[in-house]
């Protein structure tokens, strides 16, 4: 069976920048262009993402001579490479037959293509458990809507509230709130309820575990010393820092010997036997020093 590698491959500016300690700051585009629904008031929008991403690309290539593998499509039955135009999508049902479904079938199915984001309720945001948030856009006015824009801003500062709305996609419909920060209105897209899993689906969650007070007040001290305010800035990427300074290392040797790899420290076991109480101790103590 062959072996193959992950290799980095990156284009010249995102090496000099790498190398150089730059940050490529992209300038932010529009993904999508409509207008928020509010009441009888239409505000012009164009949508940012909220999130930029710092993820390096690797490409699996074959070590010996740098080539780039890519995947074809191939029929499981006869081996043979199939084209694009002879590709459907198709429901499996337990008897191994599939229902081909077509592009005529989906578009029947499609919620209907709108530039409106509809606010249809106005909710309070602390009422919004935290697992159904998933993605932040930033909502920016047209240079004719800025004065709407403020006043639902206002509204909405004034309110102490957040504005539940429906919008479509790319050819899906989501739920979202409108929330502002700062001077600007977030679109916090959020997930629908069935697209959340029951933590009772975990069979091993304990019910009926019996817990000393000892070992109850050993846990709050350990975290009543690590309690502090959240400050974003104060996390970073460890990973992403640590692969750059290996492509800095790699490209200065240019073909050195590769150094061996750090041994790994092995983790103290964690057996039946270990006390709990005794493990919250020493926890408390590496806090303290």
């Amino acid at each position: 069976m062959p072996v193959f590698y992950l290799t980095l491959i990156i284009d010249n500016q995102q090496a000099i920048n790498i190398l150089s300690n730059k940050t490529n700051r992209t300038i932010m585009k529009a993904i999508w262009k409509g207008s928020i629904s509010f009441g009888l008031v239409n505000i012009p929008i164009k949508l940012y993402s909220g999130t930029n991403s710092h993820n390096i690309n690797l490409d699996m290539i074959r070590q010996k001579d740098k080539c780039a593998i890519q995947y074809v499509r191939v029929c499981k039955k006869d081996g043979q490479e199939v084209p694009w135009d002879e590709i459907a999508k198709g429901y499996r049902k337990e008897n191994g037959d599939y229902v081909v479904l077509d592009k005529d079938d989906f578009a029947k199915i499609s919620p209907e293509k709108t530039q409106t984001i509809d606010i249809f309720e106005f909710i309070k945001e602390d009422e919004i458990p935290s697992k159904y948030l998933e993605k932040p856009y930033i909502v920016e006015p047209s240079k004719d809507a800025k004065k709407v824009y403020a006043l639902l801003r206002e509204a909405l500062k004034k309110s102490e509230k957040v504005g539940l709305c429906k919008f479509v996609m790319r050819t899906t419909q989501h739920l979202g709130i409108l929330k502002v920060e700062d001077d600007a209105i977030l679109l916090i897209q959020i997930r629908f309820n069935d697209e959340l899993r029951d933590p009772e689906e975990a069979t091993l969650i304990p019910t009926d575990i019996k817990i000393s007070k000892k070992e109850l007040d050993m846990a709050l001290t350990i975290i009543d010393q690590l309690t502090d305010s959240f400050d974003p800035s104060k996390y970073k990427d460890t990973y992403k820092e640590e692969l750059i300074k290996m492509i800095k290392k790699k490209s200065a040797a240019k073909g050195a010997e590769k150094p061996a790899a750090p041994a790994r420290k092995r983790k103290a076991s964690t057996g039946a036997k270990d006390d709990l109480l005794e493990q919250l101790k020493a926890s408390l103590a590496a806090i303290k020093n």
